[in-house]
């Protein structure tokens, strides 16, 4: 029930002094002593006094709450139990709380109190009680008893297990200390004693829930300091243990731990300015606290530094003859790179026998860039070289490589903090002079976290490296006696500052005589090894070695090589077990096609012989680099019909800007000397050009297939077709001159697997013909030439071979 419902009684109007309780609530069934030195306080009990009781009744006040200077509009009927003395000796009065009572308005009265006319609130409670108001109680009594329990207020736990009034029981929450004056005044004001009973649950519950939480923290601040301490007082005896464990050895020292770093440092071989940055951290590590995190940051840093070899040098091999069989027999081929590293031993020779191994500070370091397409042996090269040379081998993957604490470290106040990738590789070499090989350094990328190609700029540079600083060392680390090798595969990938510091030496991949050798000498060894094969049992013919370089890989470098050669071992191992083949056995070219299938890249001139790719105007062979060494690219052009009224130029297969200008500069080349060249121009203004480069999903840029786009447009007007054996390279001016391009020795590569005959180049590329393998040259007929007319007098067929008599042999 509720306040003011049809249910609640009420009985007749009684005139009451008020006795104010400042911020103050006392409910029904409380008994509490009061100051009578407080002048309110006493005016109310002697005007209650003052009234005559029927009967002799005892005196009787209304308490009401006075919550900040304003009275509430409930209070409680309290009689006058007894008037004296309290504990302190002062005068004092003892009130008991009977009944709540709604405050009317004033009225008068004896003595200096002030007189309200008030009206008891009776609301009745059912008897028996339902179920849900006795569950009530028990919840109440259950929580109320837990919550005594914890404060061990044991003897009031059964005073509220007695207790049967469900408003008693509502009303008896109001001793909890916990309650707000605001919560003490709305269960004061809550007549329904089913609603106040739910409002004290509520707020039992909650002050319990808020006491557990608090217990656990309490709990586990107090685990965490007693675990502290026990540490603490352990390792305090552990000092003291091992203290006296060196006395009775006769060891001198307190046996503490930086004592033991500072005799590692002074016994240490460390230069001049590392020993002096060690004791300094040696010295903080002896002021630092064991709990502090500094401790263990300086130990760090301390293991590090002596775990260098700041002193260890390897002896160079200045066997030169040796070094130079060394590489041959490792590595096939690769001229340029083995000319240098004998001439850098040769040099490092006459400049120890002289004495100059140190020069300002710097020593005789080198730092090489191989530059090359996949599977022509940069990798395997770094460790040949330091074969040759006497010297450890470290390598140092740089692909993917996007923070630029990877190469300068992290700084030591980060956790997990670690030196950079170079420290690291030196301190695995474990000398100062490694061979170390930056692989794939093409593939740094870069993004928020920095430039990891710029930080190598002092790595890789031979005037600065002599006093590299690492973030996380912050002592100079000489790398000037280090052999850099760094490999990539894309030469515009590499940073134009970065390239600069490096000597460049390019590999543009194997000839196939090259091929023939790598596979019989070093591919074939290693994968009958692999496949459990012994050399009397399996062999291959020299001729099915050139077969599977020729037709069945068509690549710069031995990759895919090997593994043919690995998968033709394998079916012959495998079609041993089975019983169908008896061993040894030697694989011929015939037995090619059985064992791995057909071959995949056939030459031009042997899959076509008739010339189908250029059997109708307007085709023409060029030859391009790619990432993965030179190919061979077919240029195709085509007139729209005059009916459709298209216009203008057309070009398709993903080409890149300076290719759409190559373009361009070939029809504007036609129509302005087309009547010298005997084309019919006419068509270009009329019609629309179409040229397209097949494989149309592979980027194409570049100018040096100017000439190419030239002759396959001057063979769409002429109608003459271009001669199948010929490919060309070479960018064209308006003119009409032919001018350089690069990658010379990777086109005529190229060109030599695919099976062409006669290569056109720019004049002005003739002196790179001495890097191209004699065999390569042997077999091609090579035009330098200064003019696109040229060009077109070599390309064209003959006026005579018109596509119309060669359709049907093609067919």
């Amino acid at each position: 029930m509720t306040e003011g419902s049809d249910a609640s009684r009420t009985s007749t109007p009684i005139d009451l002094p008020v006795l104010p309780l400042d911020d103050e609530v006392v409910l029904p069934g409380m008994v509490v002593p009061l100051d009578l030195s407080d002048a309110e306080v006493r005016a109310a009990v002697e005007a209650a006094q003052a009234v005559a009781r029927p009967g002799g009744g005892k005196p009787e006040v209304l308490l009401v709450p006075r919550i900040d200077g304003n009275y509430t509009g409930t209070g409680v009927l309290g009689t006058v139990e007894q008037v004296g003395r309290l504990s302190d000796g002062d005068p004092g009065a003892l009130i008991r709380a009977r009944d709540r009572v709604r405050i009317g308005a004033g009225t008068s009265g004896p003595g200096n109190a002030l007189w309200v006319e008030g009206t008891r609130i009776d609301v009745p409670v059912p008897d028996p009680l339902p179920g849900s108001a006795a569950e009530l109680a028990k919840e109440y009594k259950a929580l109320a008893t837990s919550w005594l329990k914890k404060r061990g207020a044991w003897q009031v736990v059964d005073r509220v297990q007695q207790i049967d009034d469900i408003s008693a029981l509502a009303d008896n929450s109001g001793y909890s200390p916990f309650l707000t004056t605001a919560q003490k005044v709305q269960l004061l004001e809550t007549a329904d004693a089913v609603a106040r009973l739910k409002l004290a649950i509520q707020w039992l519950g909650e002050h319990l829930a808020e006491q557990d939480v608090a217990e656990s923290i309490a709990k586990d601040v107090q685990e965490g300091v007693d675990k502290q301490q026990r540490e603490f007082l352990l390792r305090r005896q552990l000092d003291a243990v091992r203290k006296e464990l060196s006395e009775l050895n006769g060891e001198s020292g307190s046996g503490d731990e930086s004592d033991d770093y500072r005799a590692r440092v002074e016994a240490a071989d460390l230069p001049g300015h590392v020993r002096e940055a060690a004791l300094k951290e040696v010295e903080k590590l002896e002021r630092a606290s064991d709990q502090s995190p500094e401790g263990s940051w300086i130990r760090t840093w301390l293991d590090t530094v002596l775990e260098l070899p700041w002193n260890e040098r390897t002896e160079d091999a200045y066997d030169i003859r040796g070094a130079r069989e060394i590489l041959d027999a490792e590595h096939a081929g690769l001229g340029d790179v083995k000319e240098r590293i004998t001439e850098y031993l040769a040099v490092r020779k006459r400049r120890t026998d002289r004495g100059l191994g140190v020069v300002g500070g710097r020593r005789g370091g080198a730092v090489l860039a191989l530059v090359g397409p996949p599977g022509v042996g940069k990798t395997s090269l770094g460790e040949s070289v330091a074969h040759a040379m006497g010297r450890k081998f470290v390598r140092v993957a740089l692909g993917g490589v996007r923070d630029e604490a990877e190469i300068r470290g992290h700084r030591r106040t980060y956790v997990g903090a670690l030196p950079g990738r170079i420290v690291r590789a030196v301190k695995e070499a474990g000398s100062m002079n490694p061979v170390v090989l930056l692989d794939e350094i093409d593939k740094v990328g870069s993004d928020f976290r920095g430039d990891p190609a710029a930080a190598l700029l002092e790595v890789l540079d031979p005037a600065q490296n002599h006093t590299f600083r690492d973030h996380y060392l912050e002592v100079e680390l000489d790398l000037s006696d280090v052999v850099f090798l760094a490999t990539a595969n894309v030469l515009d990938a590499i940073p134009e500052a970065l390239l600069d510091r490096m000597e460049l030496v390019t590999l543009d991949g194997y000839t196939e005589d090259e091929k023939v050798v790598i596979a019989r000498d070093h591919l074939l060894p290693r994968q009958l090894e692999r496949a459990g094969l012994e050399e009397d049992e399996v062999g291959l013919d020299e001729s099915a070695l050139r077969k599977l370089a020729g037709e069945y890989t068509r690549e710069a470098g031995v990759r895919n090589l090997e593994r043919s050669v690995a998968r033709l071992l394998r079916k012959v191992a495998a079609q041993h077990e089975l019983g169908e083949r008896e061993l040894p056995f030697t694989v011929s070219v015939q037995d090619l096609r059985g064992l791995i299938g057909r071959p995949h890249h056939v030459p031009e001139s042997a899959q076509d012989p008739a010339g189908r790719r250029t059997a109708v105007p307007g085709v023409a062979t060029g030859l391009a680099v790619t990432g993965a060494g030179g190919d061979v690219l077919f240029v195709e052009a085509s007139l729209a019909d005059p009916e459709t009224g298209a216009s203008g130029l057309t070009l398709t297969g993903q080409l890149g800007d300076v290719m759409k200008e190559s373009a361009q500069i070939a029809l504007s080349f036609l129509r302005s000397h087309g009547a010298e060249l005997e084309l019919p121009v006419a068509d270009l203004k009329d019609r629309g050009v179409h040229i397209h480069f097949p494989a149309g999903a592979v980027p194409k840029d570049g100018p040096s297939a100017g000439i190419t786009l030239t002759t396959a447009l001057a063979s769409l007007l002429s109608g003459r077709l271009v001669r199948t054996d010929v490919a060309m390279t070479g960018e064209v001016s308006l003119t009409g001159r032919v001018l350089p391009i690069g990658g010379l020795k990777q086109k005529l590569l190229a060109a030599h697997r695919a099976g062409i005959t006669t290569v056109v180049i720019p004049q002005r590329n003739e002196a790179d013909l001495d890097d191209v393998p004699a065999e390569v040259l042997d077999t091609l007929d090579v035009h330098p030439v200064t003019d696109v007319r040229q060009v077109l007098e070599i390309a064209l067929a003959p006026a005579s071979a018109r596509a119309q008599d060669r359709l049907p042999a093609a067919a």
